[in-house]
């Protein structure tokens, strides 16, 4: 019988970080759950909608993801859908299906998470109808490539992977028909500010050095993308993107809650952004350089 590994500081880490995973999903199943945005998916992969969650809270998930969407879409449009999506640490996402349902879908969409979070993702695409149903259709033989960490399709792929293993990240990916060759959107929600600066310096610089027209989505500062290879980096706090959403929906979800002291929601939004940094090589256009709505 092997000897059991010893239980280190690293390994306490990355539990906090997944831990992350379970406090995102849970605090999007509940704003969902109170109408800021439509998500049919979330509930097969998060079934209680938990402890009530603050009004500035929810405010603020709404704007986070509906500032996420816009760039992503905008992405895929602009690329007339002739491109690849990687979703670094994906966790529990939804994106995949809300771009089928939207017809929408990229010629192929990645995600990556530890392995521990990919093979309960796994078990719940396995054992949920409404969720494996999306990707059986869009694939073209019988039979998937399925094991304990990794699912691949012709239109979706899951990979257990650590981010901070580029060679390795880059190896499975590759395994799995990632093509350096098509415009690639690169989302990470909240992942790069989990690791050192050499380990997402690391992994910004590779993604940089991979793709030649791409566009990074991250939320946090533009500063790391400038020195690692990317042409261009913008940024807008999140307040300031909340007043750029479509009014008559903000008006909606400020209906949905009262909110007494606005001055929090100012406060949380400035101390958050949203980036994005981008190379052109086939000129796909200012649309993806820019944050707007029309």
């Amino acid at each position: 019988m092997a000897a059991r590994q010893p239980f280190t500081d690293t390994d306490t880490a990355d539990e906090a970080v997944r831990t992350t995973c379970d406090d995102a999903s849970t605090c999007k199943r509940f704003a969902t759950s109170k109408g800021y945005w439509k998500d049919p998916y979330i509930q097969y992969f998060v079934r209680s909608v938990g402890e009530r969650k603050a009004p500035e809270i929810n405010r603020g998930y709404y704007a986070r993801v509906q500032g996420m969407n816009h760039l992503l879409d905008a992405f895929i449009r602009k690329a007339e859908c002739d491109c690849q999506v990687i979703n670094l640490g994906a966790g529990l996402d939804t994106t995949f299906w809300r771009l089928k349902d939207q017809n929408l879908m990229p010629r192929k969409f990645f995600e990556v998470d530890f392995p521990t979070i990919v093979a309960r993702k796994i078990h719940n695409i396995k054992t949920k109808p409404p969720l494996s149903k999306p990707i059986i259709e869009t694939h073209s033989t019988d039979s998937l490539l399925l094991d304990a960490h990794s699912l691949d399709s012709d239109r979706y792929c899951i990979v257990g992977a650590d981010l901070r293993d580029i060679s390795s990240l880059d190896e499975k990916l590759k395994k799995f028909q990632l093509n350096p060759e098509l415009p690639t959107l690169l989302l990470s929600e909240c992942v790069l500010v989990y690791m050192t600066p050499s380990q997402s310096s690391n992994l910004v610089h590779w993604a940089a050095e991979t793709f030649h027209t791409a566009m990074f989505i991250n939320y946090e500062q533009k500063e790391r993308f400038l020195k690692t290879s990317w042409e261009n980096a913008d940024a807008l706090d999140m307040m300031t993107i909340y007043s750029m959403l479509p009014q008559e929906d903000v008006a909606r979800i400020e209906r949905l809650e009262f909110l007494d002291e606005k001055e929090l929601l100012q406060q949380l939004l400035q101390h958050y952004s949203i980036c994005w940094a981008t190379k052109d090589k086939l000129n796909l256009g200012k649309t993806t350089l820019c944050f707007r709505y029309t």
